[in-house]
């Protein structure tokens, strides 16, 4: 077998049809949602996805297991990069974000999704002999994940903090948590419910008001919200056909671009586009799951789950944002909502997906 042939046989064409095929469902959305006014949005991501793309051909024929030794480099870079964005982050809507690059942006919260789950892939490697982790061992990851969550807050990107906390509760119970240890984790945090309310901003509260009740304010935070599910119900079995949505062709919908492009997706194509794009959606992560139960290390294992664990949370909440079953917290759709910043991390975690695979073999 020439050296090209055990190169290409045994990289996992699977997972790369799966995400090409979200992406082209994203593409006709996007074109959609943009027609009749700038095309500047659907072209830019057209240029993100190619340069997703190279970047994940890098990140591929790069040995995985090189980031063992800059996981700290990575950790430091990401702390660097949202202390810069609230100095000289430009500022939209009240919320420091982004990082002007000439005519791009560079969002470093989205980064850090990625960093927080190869610290932590790190960090259980080096403790991989523990069985089953207390407080103690927890205080130190909990102190280095608090940090990137607290910049993030402070931006404010309540969202994208909620996504990274998540993240790394998933990755701290697969890693082994002893269950005394887990109640009284969880004691606490209900305990805490009243401060973390009292803390949030006033329109983060009035978010989730009006979440329960959407009628409080129809025409302000509530909104988005109805316009939304009045789109997805609009669609019916077989939506109302592409380029036919009312909602997004009259602008009724907003962010339907970004935040809500699932509604668009369920208002053109109905309940059976919706479902085609829920089951490559599950066929994704569960592809993703099998290479990390079959990785050859610890390392390599926890790096899927926590890829696993960075989509499957980005989908339900961006879903259930669409259908009204969650507060709108600004968290987008993978490879299908518009953004460079989350496209490249959308093609950089499927990069080390496929880098994990190919690397059973080769080795």
């Amino acid at each position: 077998m020439s050296r090209y042939a055990r190169i290409t046989d045994n990289i996992d064409w699977g997972l790369i049809t799966t995400a090409l095929a979200i992406i082209f469902i994203g593409l006709l959305c996007l074109y959609s949602s943009s027609r009749g006014t700038s095309m500047t949005i659907f072209y830019k991501q057209l240029m993100w996805i190619a340069i997703g793309m190279l970047v994940m051909i890098v990140v591929f024929v790069v040995d995985y297991r090189v980031l063992l030794r800059s996981a700290w480099p990575l950790y430091i870079l990401m702390v660097f990069g949202l202390v810069l964005v609230l100095i000289v982050g430009r500022e939209i809507s009240g919320a420091r974000r982004w990082i002007s690059l000439g005519p791009l942006g560079i969002q470093p919260s989205e980064l850090a999704k990625l960093i927080v789950i190869i610290w932590l892939a790190y960090w259980g490697e080096q403790k991989k002999h523990i069985q089953g982790y207390g407080i103690r061992e927890l205080m130190l990851p909990a102190f280095f994940i608090f940090i990137p969550v607290g910049l993030i807050l402070v931006e404010p990107d309540l969202g994208t903090a909620g996504i990274v906390t998540l993240i790394s509760c998933t990755l701290m119970l697969l890693l082994g948590i002893k269950r005394s240890t887990f109640v009284g984790l969880l004691i606490v945090f209900i305990s805490a419910m009243p401060f973390i309310w009292f803390s949030l901003k006033e329109y983060q509260r009035l978010r989730i008001l009006t979440f329960l009740d959407p009628s409080r304010d129809p025409l302000g935070s509530g909104y988005h919200a109805l316009q939304s599910k009045i789109a997805v119900g609009s669609g019916g079995l077989l939506g109302k056909g592409f380029l036919e949505g009312t909602q997004t062709q009259l602008r009724f919908l907003p962010e339907h671009h970004t935040d809500f492009i699932f509604s668009v997706v369920a208002e053109e194509w109905g309940f059976a586009g919706s479902a085609l794009l829920l089951l490559l959606y599950v066929a994704l992560v569960t592809k993703i799951t099998q290479i990390g139960f079959k990785a050859k290390d610890r390392f390599g294992t926890m790096i899927c789950f926590g890829v696993a664990a960075f989509f499957t949370l980005h989908i339900f909440i961006n879903i259930a944002m669409a259908i009204g079953i969650f507060p709108v917290v600004g968290v987008p759709l993978p490879f299908i909502s518009y953004g460079g910043s989350f496209m490249l991390i959308n093609w950089i975690c499927i990069g080390l997906v496929l880098n994990i695979a190919w690397r059973r073999f080769m080795f």
